[in-house]
């Protein structure tokens, strides 16, 4: 099975180039936010996806386009990766601690995308990161993607600690989700996704 995609998408807002492996291999992130390319990293390793980013966004305005559009394609690229979503598991959920701070994510690679975010940061931003675009970055994954996403912080003191707890859980949830079931069938009774 070929579980890879690629996705390029330019706007006058942002140019991103997007390689993605399900199963493994190489992690290059580039997207001009530090603290946005350890999110990824931290992502990409943990799920133990081969993630090959580089985008080119307008941040001389600010973040927000550039994190916003890469969940986009990120998004796309999982749901290309993914064909007819036959022979997953389907559902993936994890608690994660990272030192005074826990996430939980749960998820359903179901093709009907939704969000539930919970989470309020104590600081307005990790390096040139705004954290309120931790919800934006996960709608757009889970509405590009076809995923009911659920996502929270549970306590935290950190902000650097709880936004990267929950994109470790997101990748742990995914990768729990995205693993074969076996049988090669849709999990469904409805026989699709």
């Amino acid at each position: 099975m070929n579980r890879t995609a690629q996705v390029k998408r330019n706007t006058k807002e942002t140019k991103i180039n997007c390689e993605l492996c399900l199963d493994g291999g190489a992690v290059e992130i580039s997207t001009g936010v530090g603290f946005f390319d350890h999110m990824l990293n931290a992502f990409a390793h943990h799920g133990g996806f081969g993630l090959k980013l580089k985008v080119d966004g307008d941040l001389y305005v600010d973040c927000h386009h550039t994190i916003e559009d890469t969940g986009i394609v990120l998004g796309m690229a999982i749901k290309e990766a993914l064909g007819d979503r036959a022979g997953i598991m389907r559902f993936g959920n994890s608690f994660i601690p990272m030192d005074e701070s826990l996430a939980f994510c749960a998820l359903d690679v179901s093709g009907r995308p939704f969000l539930v975010f919970d989470g309020e940061f104590p600081e307005e931003r990790c390096g040139d990161y705004d954290t309120c675009m931790t919800e934006e970055f996960f709608r757009a994954v889970a509405f590009n993607a076809g995923i009911t996403l659920h996502i929270k912080c549970e306590y935290g003191k950190n902000s650097h600690h709880m936004i990267e707890a929950m994109y470790k859980a997101f990748a742990y949830a995914l990768k729990a989700a995205v693993k074969s079931n076996g049988t090669g069938e849709v999990i469904s009774t409805k026989g699709v996704l």
